[in-house]
């Protein structure tokens, strides 16, 4: 697979291709003034920093309402802070056209429902978009980029199917060999294992492992599972009320502690021999 910049990215270390530095948003229309002041009332998410450092997996965690998907629209660009910045490399992404930022930040939503009869491939190819100038097809450097991306995924042998007949797990698959397809630096996924059974969950888990761990990716991840975090993020966001409450190192972060203070539930958590990370089992609700 081509990811030949983020490997060049991660043998430099340490670098942050993408920063949010006290970011600010609220759903709620403000006047001129207060948007100037930062001044947030029912802000979804509120003066949250997050530096995403080349070939990190950071989880973001939090309950129900917390800002995790709005602090990802953020990332992405889909919406502009009323406060504070986000930048790509230093420069300000919200001053970037919509396509050049597409070239360095890849979305995985939820769910994709596209608006007309699709095969795998070509909603693959879709990725390609953004280096393509106005009105060009794709050539074969582009189909060859997709193909790649397809069986990086293991999706080459659904490549004929139509995407509505595929299973969730399939799906979703897909959907992220069309955001590898853009060729990101960073890789923002919003509940990738959401409405997945059991296996399927494992297996989104050991891809978003592989594609991180061998080949470089720079992933951003926001979830409910933890156990799923627990596998796959090295650093973890953890989100209450639209702010940050703790973030770190995985294996700091993630306590019996910080799921009560996130979920108000009682849960035991410690190391599991045989996964080799920490789990998560809750045991009751303390409120």
């Amino acid at each position: 697979m081509r990811f030949v910049r983020a490997r060049r990215e991660r043998r430099r270390g340490g670098q942050l291709p993408l920063s949010a530095h006290q970011v600010s948003f609220s759903y709620t229309p403000r006047t001129t003034g207060a948007r100037a002041a930062g001044n947030c009332v029912d802000a979804a998410v509120d003066a949250v920093s997050l530096d995403v450092r080349t070939g990190a997996f950071v989880g973001i965690l939090g309950p129900n309402g917390c800002g995790k998907t709005t602090l990802l629209k953020l990332l992405a660009g889909v919406i502009t802070p009323d406060a504070g910045r986000v930048t790509l490399h230093g420069k300000p992404l919200a001053a970037m056209p919509r396509r050049l930022a597409a070239r360095h930040i890849a979305v995985v939503p939820q769910e994709t429902h596209p608006a007309f009869d699709y095969t795998a491939r070509q909603m693959v190819l879709m990725g390609r978009h953004p280096h393509l100038g106005t009105f060009q097809m794709e050539g074969p450097r582009d189909l060859a980029i997709a193909h790649e991306a397809m069986a990086a995924t293991g999706t080459a042998a659904l490549a004929d199917r139509n995407y509505m007949t595929l299973s969730g797990g399939e799906k979703q698959r897909v959907i992220i060999a069309s955001a590898l397809a853009q060729e990101p630096e960073v890789l923002l996924l919003d509940e990738p294992t959401a409405s997945l059974d059991l296996g399927y969950q494992l297996e989104i888990a050991t891809l978003l492992t592989r594609l991180n761990r061998e080949r470089g990716v720079t992933m951003v991840m926001a979830t409910h599972d933890l156990n799923l975090a627990a596998a796959t993020c090295d650093t973890l966001v953890l989100m209450r009320g639209g702010r940050v409450l703790a973030d770190g190192r995985t294996c700091d972060v993630l306590t019996a502690d910080a799921v009560e203070r996130l979920y108000g539930v009682d849960a035991d958590v410690r190391f599991h021999p045989r996964a080799g990370h920490v789990t998560v089992v809750p045991v009751g609700r303390l409120r």
